[in-house]
């Protein structure tokens, strides 16, 4: 079954992970970039139920992009376990700003108002990276192998090797298969 390389993926295991995972094979030659425009970016929004009561505009998708670009390092910095980029970390605090109160309800489920603004969908997207990246739960944090995707993603049990890309686990198996086979080659002619 091929996977669409435009479809979003909300598997990474947190909302703001999966605002990293809008560009897919982000250190490949060929990235793939899932928010092209502001439409998409309201759809990015709505699946994630945080669509803002006023739909964003492109200032508001640059601002997504922003954000998703400061994460990345910072994100691959705690997983390694090295300190993130001190103008990345206030580019961050910079969202935490446009966090608005959230008020909530209870129905069928809990339920948080909607954000007003994109905006302020983009401070709660932060708020949540914030609370992840330097709480306990930041050793769950794993980051993909493979050399073009290098995705983080969450791994409570401490047991995946790949994000949760079929594309990045298969090339790994088959590059493993590979060397295992080279490696059973070559011993069987020395």
């Amino acid at each position: 079954m091929k996977v669409d390389p435009s479809a979003f993926r909300l598997d990474c295991g947190a909302t703001w992970l999966n605002l990293l995972a809008t560009r897919g094979q982000a250190f490949g030659a060929r990235s793939v970039e899932r928010l092209p425009d502001p439409g998409r970016f309201a759809e990015w929004l709505d699946l994630c139920e945080l669509a803002p009561v006023r739909p964003p505009d492109r200032h508001d998708l640059d601002r997504a992009l922003l954000l998703r670009e400061l994460l990345r390092p910072i994100a691959l910095a705690t997983v390694d376990g090295r300190p993130p980029d001190e103008d990345d970390v206030r580019g961050l605090a910079g969202y935490l700003a446009e966090e608005d109160p959230v008020d909530l309800s209870a129905g069928v489920r809990i339920t948080r108002s909607a954000p007003p603004t994109a905006a302020a969908a983009l401070g709660r997207v932060a708020r949540q990276a914030v609370d992840h990246l330097t709480g306990p739960a930041r050793s769950d944090l794993k980051v993909c192998p493979e050399d073009d995707c290098r995705g983080v993603f969450v791994d409570t049990a401490g047991r995946r090797r790949w994000c949760p890309s079929p594309a990045c686990a298969s090339r790994g198996r088959v590059r493993a298969l590979r060397a295992r086979r080279a490696a059973e080659a070559k011993s069987r002619n020395a």
